[in-house]
């Protein structure tokens, strides 16, 4: 008989955790609507464009490796209640920042908060979620990703003519939904499976009676239990074990691809790609809130399907199709017409928020057995964040050198192989309890 669910509590604590993706959402898109008063204020060449840009980044690979560290030692809740603080700080000081160099610094100081929010709201969502809805609800952290978004571009497109503070109020705004995550993670239980890690049968037994029937309780105690042998003390070393190697690596390329792909690029520099073609500042922050509100359209969609139609098919959907439409997209830009530009824009957003924007995320949080789990998730995730760096650090200089049109080309080139990786490196994981992937890949380590 199927278990019963608390759907109630699964979905607000999804929700709770969730609000890190909000906040993630909110500190990659707001950098696109401030961007333009930034370069007018500080004097932004290409290079400190991009590394403006990219230092979010830059704290986010210390994030990660900070969060893994708290969500092996102290927990998942005490790693998101910190991501919480940073974010309310860190919106604070980049509304308030001085010069060009106390910016940077704050918006490096945000980035600590993503990337501890990156690794530990999935991870969260996955460990408290039953199998065969595991996908959906950690879905919602990509939801509450590309919300963030929309609501961002919504505020900044709102506050474009308010004087050339604007990019103060842009940025400081993000206090807001800080205390809100902050709040909500206070309500929230600690993770059953670290509670069962640490030896605490009692405490994990009764969070999982919160989430389902005792019938569901029991067996996933006796489930965990298979994959647990007391307290361990994860050293990278194991992670990198020969054992551990092949699934690691898998997730690494798989967090690598969802950025080397190129879409950020389009996130980030909306101004930059459309002021190509002679948009105006007003015209260029519309845009951005058409591509975020195409976002949402089809995360919702994808939130839908992943439980549906499996993990792979999908991303080898998103891989292909961004492939060739990155190849129109260059066309038009090597034309200079800007016909159509805005049409297979939207549509390339659409096709990466329905296949590798949530599903990335999601298996990351499924492949990795429990004893490395919050390592070696931190892993995969901090070297997200060193290709999302490179990206964005570099396509300025590029389309400036090259043009924007060899970029898009460039990155279509890298979605082709991001296909021949997914078919041949990713196994299915729909519908499967976290420990019975975790045994079918270590029975089958280098498949």
């Amino acid at each position: 008989m199927q278990a019963k669910y608390n759907w109630g509590f699964l979905v607000g604590a999804s929700l709770a955790s969730a609000m890190g993706g909000y906040l993630f959402g909110f500190d990659f898109a707001v950098i696109t609507g401030g961007l333009p008063f930034l370069r007018e204020q500080f004097g932004l060449d290409a290079f400190w464009e991009g590394f403006t840009t990219g230092s979010l980044a830059l704290g986010c690979m210390m994030g990660c490796l900070i969060a893994g560290n708290i969500a092996d030692r102290y927990g998942r809740k005490p790693g998101l209640l910190a991501a919480a603080s940073v974010f309310f700080l860190s919106s604070l000081s980049m509304g308030l920042a001085p010069d060009l160099g106390f910016f940077i610094f704050s918006r490096f100081f945000a980035g600590i908060g993503v990337g501890m929010a990156s690794v530990l709201s999935p991870m969260y969502i996955a460990e408290i979620s039953p199998p065969e809805v595991r996908g959906r609800l950690v879905a919602i952290n990509q939801l509450t990703i590309v919300l963030g978004q929309v609501v961002t571009h919504l505020e900044n497109f709102l506050l474009r003519n308010i004087g050339t503070d604007a990019w103060r109020w842009m940025f400081g705004l993000g206090t807001a939904p800080s205390l809100l995550f902050f709040t909500g993670v206070l309500f929230l239980p600690e993770s059953p499976r670290w509670l069962l890690l640490g030896g605490r049968e009692n405490d994990a037994r009764n969070v999982l009676c919160r989430i389902g029937s005792a019938d569901f309780t029991k067996g996933t105690i006796e489930t965990i239990r298979k994959t647990l042998h007391g307290i361990v003390k994860v050293s990278y070393k194991k992670v990198f074990s020969k054992t551990m190697l092949p699934v690691v690596l898998t997730g690494i390329g798989l967090a690598v691809f969802q950025q080397f792909c190129g879409i950020n690029m389009v996130f980030n520099y909306t101004t930059n790609i459309f002021e190509s073609i002679g948009a105006s500042t007003s015209e260029q922050l519309l845009q951005a809130v058409w591509i975020a509100l195409s976002n949402l359209v089809f995360t919702l969609l994808a939130m839908a399907l992943v439980d549906r139609l499996g993990r792979k098919p999908i991303m080898l959907f998103g891989a292909g199709g961004l492939a060739v439409l990155y190849v129109i997209i260059g066309s038009i830009l090597y034309r200079s017409t800007g016909n159509g530009l805005s049409l297979f824009i939207l549509m390339a957003i659409g096709v990466y928020a329905m296949s590798l924007a949530p599903l990335t995320w999601v298996l990351i949080s499924e492949i990795f057995p429990n004893q490395i789990r919050g390592a070696a998730v931190s892993i995969a995730v901090l070297s997200l964040w060193f290709a999302y760096f490179i990206l964005v650090f570099t396509f300025p200089a590029i389309a400036k050198t090259y043009g924007p049109a060899k970029a898009f080309w460039g990155y279509a080139v890298i979605c082709v192989l991001g296909f021949i990786f997914i078919f041949s490196r990713v196994k299915e994981t729909k519908g499967k309890s976290l420990e019975d992937i975790e045994k079918e890949l270590a029975g089958k380590p280098n498949a």
